[in-house]
């Protein structure tokens, strides 16, 4: 079981959480049908560190940021805003 460490709360067990999918931005508002379709529909699914959204629904319920390893599940930091565009 992984031990999530929520920003507000701790860590605690992976049972009190939710995913809420990768972390990344959404397009402009004006964007068009291929990139609003690529933002809904297809994720990156990397082997490595990975930035996702987490939600605390057993919790203090608020989302926040994690960066884990999808090959190892190493959490490597946990804070409360999306990172920046990169």
């Amino acid at each position: 079981m992984l031990l999530i460490p929520c920003p507000w709360c701790g860590a605690r067990e992976e049972v009190e959480f939710r995913y809420g999918g990768e972390a990344r931005h959404q397009p402009a508002p004006n964007a068009d049908d291929h990139a609003l379709a690529d933002y809904l529909f297809y994720r990156s699914n990397p082997a490595g560190r990975h930035v996702e959204r987490w939600v605390h629904v057993h919790g203090c319920r608020r989302w926040f940021t994690l960066v884990r390893d999808t090959m190892t599940h190493e959490i490597q930091e946990s804070y409360f805003r999306p990172p920046d565009a990169s």
